[in-house]
């Protein structure tokens, strides 16, 4: 299991440290860039995602109950 952690850590940084090679910027601006933007707005569009698709369920849900009656 150390080795799968330890070869994740070391894929994950490396591929920052290229990207940060190919855009010209360092590794730092790349990794705020990342999880300072990117993560939080995917985490907000997933929580938006997921309770847009609440509420179809629900909707869909009282519907059948209708038809069930």
């Amino acid at each position: 299991m150390k080795n799968i952690v330890n070869w994740l850590y070391t894929y994950c940084t490396d591929f920052i440290i290229n990207l940060a090679n190919l855009s010209d910027t360092s590794y730092y601006e790349v990794n705020t860039f990342i999880f300072c933007f990117l993560y939080p707005l995917l985490t907000l569009g997933l929580l938006g995602i997921y309770f847009t698709l609440r509420m179809r369920r629900n909707k869909l849900k009282e519907q059948m109950d209708v038809l069930d009656r």
